[in-house]
């Protein structure tokens, strides 16, 4: 008889795992409070006192900056203008170069591209599958401009070694950090480690108000250019008299003061939501000691890694079976979790497709027949990246650990890979 739900016997668990909820009574006072005093925007696109928002975005924005310790904060509707507002206030030009990540979500990526520059994907490391500062040495040109990091999973990067090479080569270092709020390297706040950080509050992040997103920086004018950029730039730069018109095309990036209310609320639940998801890795980890197949991921040497998601790394060759089919195993001895239902069971065989492997960079074609890759020579072919090609085919991705999870919650998770190890046989 099949011991393995996948093959046909009992489930590991049948009940839904517990939502990651973290809205509460608090958000829903702010919110109402803001509704009631019926201004739920005050942006206006041109050089006047409402140009920088309302009670609600500014108020946000000042205690970002005072919980991260920036200078500024610039809030955004979403972490991807976030980025874009950060490329074009670093003056990214046509032709210019920007060396990325090719394992992270797509916009780190694509940032570049919406001011003509060019991604140029540099490896990331096995073990910590941030940028390898190696790499990054390796792909530098005359025409590199940029380096955007990426904090992926929660991990911080190498900064020390990252700046070093910024500053050999007179390059801006923007810091995408979307997964990695309250994460810290050396006892520095990750997103604050270069001349802009990027966080996110989309819906699945450690905070959130639904959409939105904060850049910080301590540099005055890189953050007065972010402010144009979100907010119509080319019509208000006369009338304030700017004159640095490179990039001043602007767009409507504004966050709403209910979105801004939320997030207020939820920043002063971050250090105890990033407590509870090292807590519940550590115990994880403690657990899947005794499962040969499934190594977890070490945390590099004086950081904080706040799990956006909990890596672990698949040994094929000790378990006797491809990842997919154990992942498939595993995910048949669970049940979904509340409120994401629809997407299964929360653990995945791989993360992201190499970002230089989607039809974008294969076909060289972003903008009209090819721009802003015409012309020049970069070369998106497969194996341009080999640790990250190598990762993808490792790794497991799950994020059964998040704040509201029981250590019973946990165990149900680790029996599930315990007993898909210990019957393999019947997968093979």
């Amino acid at each position: 008889m099949a011991e393995l739900a996948i093959k046909g016997g009992e489930k590991v668990r049948k009940d839904l795992f517990p939502a990651y909820k973290v809205i509460g009574k608090e958000e829903e006072k702010a919110v109402v409070e803001v509704i009631r005093s019926g201004i739920l925007s005050k942006y206006l696109g041109c050089w006047e006192a409402d140009f920088y928002g309302g009670s609600q975005v500014k108020a946000l924005e000042e205690e970002w900056a005072v919980y991260f310790g920036t200078r500024n904060a610039v809030s955004v509707n979403s972490a991807t203008s976030a980025l874009y507002c950060a490329v074009g206030a670093a003056g990214i030009q046509p032709g210019d170069e920007v060396i990325v990540s090719p394992y992270t979500m797509c916009a780190s990526a694509t940032a570049p591209i919406i001011y003509g520059g060019i991604p140029v994907f540099a490896d990331i490391e096995k073990e910590y599958f941030c940028l390898d500062p190696d790499s990054i040495e390796e792909r530098i040109t005359p025409r590199t401009k940029a380096i955007i990091v990426v904090n992926i999973f929660g991990q911080p990067h190498n900064a020390e070694r990252i700046r070093k090479i910024a500053k050999e080569h007179n390059l801006v270092i923007i810091e995408d950090n979307a997964q990695g709020p309250g994460a810290a390297y050396n006892g520095e706040y990750a997103g604050t480690l270069g001349d802009i950080g990027i966080f996110s509050l989309n819906y699945h992040k450690h905070i959130h108000c639904g959409e939105g997103g904060i850049a910080v920086t301590n540099d005055n004018e890189l953050a007065e250019r972010m402010r144009l950029i979100r907010n119509h730039a080319e019509a208000v730069v006369g009338d304030k008299g700017y004159d640095n018109l490179i990039n001043m095309v602007g767009f409507n990036l504004r966050m709403t003061e209910v979105e801004a209310a939320i997030a207020r609320e939820q920043l002063k639940k971050l250090k105890q939501l990033v407590d509870e998801r090292i807590n519940n890795v550590n115990y994880l980890i403690e657990k899947f000691q005794d499962i040969p197949c499934i190594k977890t991921v070490p945390v590099r040497t004086g950081c904080t890694h706040v799990y956006y998601m909990h890596p672990l790394m698949y040994d094929e060759k000790a378990a006797g079976i491809e990842r997919e089919l154990f992942v498939e195993a595993v995910r048949a001895e669970l049940a979904p979790t509340k409120l994401r239902e629809t997407e299964g069971v929360r653990v995945e065989a791989g993360y992201c497709t190499p970002l230089y492997l989607l039809p974008i960079y294969q076909k060289r074609i972003a903008f009209g027949g090819g721009y802003p890759f015409v012309g020049h020579a970069t070369n998106y072919v497969k194996g341009l990246c080999p640790n990250c090609e190598d990762v993808q085919n490792k790794i497991i991705l799950h994020d059964l650990m998040r704040p509201g999870v029981t250590y019973e919650d946990l165990d149900d998770v680790h029996r599930a890979f315990r007993k898909v190890y210990e019957n393999i046989e019947e997968l093979r």
